[in-house]
């Protein structure tokens, strides 16, 4: 019987799209075939105690990966001797990696020493940024090139592997991230909420994610003064948490928009999900910072499970993200300008989602990134049921 040992540094309660992703994922296998490692993060056990995964956590926080580097290697040294302990008393066959780098690197030295076979999931950014670093370059070639399988978020993430060099030929196969389409569902307009999040009477733009300058937020609060212009109404509400967090506070005070937009920090799952059904556009504004893409664009297929139309900038693998045409779109979103330019045009043709509509999209969007079939997918792309 297969035993899968999934070790990810990014896992809940990390916030962000790739530990989600892993969670909703191997959570929906059979789970006396998966055992997943993942970072001691502060709140771990208390999260751990809401589900039933097997899970044992350990430190996988390193502030270097490369192996020129002291620090890196007694990281990978102690971080091997654990794992390789964890691997014959759990009687596991194959590593699932979170990334090429760093949980790729110590599987494949794993794979060297002991012969342990794993594959890797590939988020694009990941690959993108090693490219700017020989060693790392060397690195991700050789985790690479030795996997099974490269298991890569979008068409686009399996093209950067590609067109780098860092995969054999035939390597990459592409699984989305999916989405509860259970969980997420179009809903009824609350006012209740909305007054409570200050948006009575507004057209309400909301964009969710990490607080980090390649998701955009900064431009778009930029952008806000000029879309007011044209359309009053205008609210753009932020959800997330981040390094730019005082960055973006700083704008918004600077611009004077502190009744125009606000930055939500310590949302819950439910009110998380109220924000999608009630927001009126979805924007993530996403651009490509030196080798720092967005490799899919998770936020995108909850918006749209939600019923709610959808913009994201033209970087990465957003465009594969999008269910719909009629009410998804791309745009520039590499400067202010056209940010406004694009959201602008997008406000002045909104798509009336009435609940017909939004049950339409929902609909689609399951089809498409519906979990039940992406475990599927999954199943059969490292055959989950061989022996």
């Amino acid at each position: 019987m297969k035993k899968v040992l999934v070790l990810t540094e990014n896992f809940p309660p990390i916030e962000g799209g790739s530990g989600r992703w892993f969670w909703e994922l191997y959570s929906r296998l059979p789970r006396e075939q998966v055992l997943i490692v993942a970072h001691s993060e502060d709140g771990a056990s208390k999260f751990d105690q809401s589900h039933n995964l097997n899970i044992i956590r350990m430190p996988l926080r390193c502030p270097e990966w490369g192996l020129k580097s002291l620090t890196g290697l007694k990281f990978y040294f102690q971080t091997i001797r654990q794992l390789r302990s964890i691997i014959k008393q759990n009687g596991i066959t194959e590593i699932h990696c979170g990334r090429v780098i760093h949980e790729g690197v110590t599987a494949w030295l794993l794979n060297l020493v002991f012969g342990i076979p794993y594959r890797c999931f590939v988020h694009g950014e990941d690959v993108e940024c090693a490219a700017s670093s020989r060693e790392q370059a060397w690195l991700v070639r050789q985790v690479c090139k030795r996997a099974r399988n490269l298991i890569c978020n979008s068409q686009n993430s399996a093209g950067l592997v590609e067109s780098l060099g860092f995969g054999n030929a035939g390597q990459c196969a592409v699984l989305n991230p999916g989405v509860d389409t259970n969980q997420f569902l179009p809903a009824a307009p609350d006012l209740d909420f909305r007054a409570q999040m200050g948006w009575t009477d507004k057209t309400v733009l909301l964009t969710v994610g990490r607080l980090q300058q390649r998701k955009g937020q900064d431009y778009l609060i930029e952008a806000m003064p000029a879309l007011l212009k044209r359309k009053p109404d205008l609210f753009y509400a932020i959800v997330g948490r981040g390094e730019q967090h005082q960055n973006l506070l700083g704008k918004i005070q600077q611009l004077g928009l502190e009744s125009k937009v606000v930055v939500y920090t310590n949302l819950d799952d439910l009110q998380l999900v109220k924000c999608y059904q009630q927001c009126d556009l979805f924007v993530l504004p996403n651009r490509t910072i030196g080798g720092d893409i967005e490799g899919f664009g998770m936020v995108l297929v909850e918006a749209q499970a939600c019923g709610k139309p959808v913009v994201a900038g033209n970087s990465g693998g957003t465009a594969e993200a999008l269910a719909d045409s009629e009410t998804g779109s791309i745009i520039d979103a590499a400067t202010v300008a056209s940010i406004e330019k694009g959201i602008g045009e997008v406000l002045e043709s909104l798509p009336v989602m009435d609940a017909s509509r939004q049950r339409q999209l929902h609909d689609k969007t399951a089809i498409k990134f519906g979990w039940k079939g992406h475990v599927k997918k999954f199943s059969r792309l490292v055959n989950w049921d061989a022996d």
